[in-house]
């Protein structure tokens, strides 16, 4: 299945990369992705990391949510849970589930979380995340969260505003995996 998943991946990538009129080089430039690591991608032999992908979502204008959404999919209001779209991220190994109806059109996107015990991600600034914002509302565990040179503390209940297009790291410091909710606001892209 992660292999399924991974050229479903990098299929998708080139055919985005494609219909853009991008090649590797502009994706590279516009992402900070190495011509390499994208063309290992695209041919199924390497596994994005959520920060990675991340970049490489934001260059081609689209959310994490938007770029896992089935394209040919029946849009419906309801998204079972049994039918949302479940990634592992191969370096951390955290959970990502697109809860968000595919295909709507929304520019407000909700994804769920289930981040290991010292799990650390971090996502450098990205210029085409600009206008992008999201709201992190942390349900169970503990989470530190950095944006920019500012760190927050979340506990159970506690909700953080930020700019996607900002630097930020995620950590679970606890000893317990943490689990939140991602409100990601596209701001009309």
């Amino acid at each position: 299945m992660e292999q399924e998943l991974e050229i479903a991946i990098g299929v998708r990538i080139r055919k985005l990369r494609m219909e853009k009129g991008l090649t590797l080089d502009d994706l590279a430039n516009a992402s900070a992705v190495s011509r390499a690591m994208i063309s290992r991608i695209e041919r199924g032999e390497a596994s994005p990391t959520a920060s990675l992908l991340s970049r490489l979502c934001a260059a081609l204008g689209l959310s994490l949510s938007a770029f896992f959404a089935e394209e040919d999919r029946v849009v419906s209001p309801l998204s079972r849970r049994n039918d949302q779209l479940v990634w592992w991220d191969p370096e951390t190994r955290y959970v990502r589930r697109s809860v968000s109806p595919p295909g709507t059109a929304s520019v407000v996107d909700l994804v769920e979380v289930i981040f290991p015990a010292g799990a650390r991600v971090s996502f450098p600034p990205n210029a085409a995340s600009e206008g992008m914002t999201q709201h992190v509302w942390l349900f169970e565990g503990e989470l530190e969260m950095t944006v920019g040179e500012t760190s927050y503390r979340l506990e159970p209940g506690d909700c953080l505003f930020m700019g996607v297009g900002n630097g930020h790291s995620f950590h679970n410091p606890g000893d317990q995996p943490a689990r939140y909710c991602v409100v990601l606001d596209r701001g009309g892209r």
